[in-house]
């Protein structure tokens, strides 16, 4: 299984999130969550400029196996989402921690980022 970035932030819902050079936060699921789902199918994302909540639903994403809700750990306004993934959501599956990002967020308190789990914290959760 490959290694969670360790600049990275996580939710045990198991999505990542990274602090861009820009100030706003990318967001996808970890490599865990992908090999969890396998084949993924779809994936459903917001229009930019959504306004999202704390630990609130943004998206879903399915698989040959089951359907999921993808969620934030940061509040904030969306000012990207990856268009690539409506053509070919299987990306998320080889490349989970880079080009198969979902979203970006302008984060309305930056602060929360530093309260996820660190890569520490998440791999305790996932070795269980």
């Amino acid at each position: 299984m490959a290694e969670n970035p360790k600049d990275y932030r996580y939710l045990e819902s198991h999505e990542w999130h990274r602090k861009e050079a820009d100030g706003t936060i990318a967001i996808g699921i970890t490599q865990h969550a992908a090999d969890e789902l396998s084949d993924i199918t779809f994936v459903e994302l917001p229009k930019v400029g959504t306004k999202i909540t704390k630990g609130g639903r943004w998206g879903m994403i399915e698989s040959h196996k089951t359907a999921s809700d993808l969620y934030s750990g940061i509040a904030g306004v969306i000012t990207a989402v990856n268009d690539e993934l409506s053509k070919s959501p299987e990306i998320v599956n080889k490349e989970p921690f880079t080009s198969g990002w979902m979203i970006k967020v302008k984060p309305d308190n930056p602060a929360e980022f530093d309260q996820l789990l660190s890569a520490d914290d998440y791999e305790k959760i996932i070795a269980h």
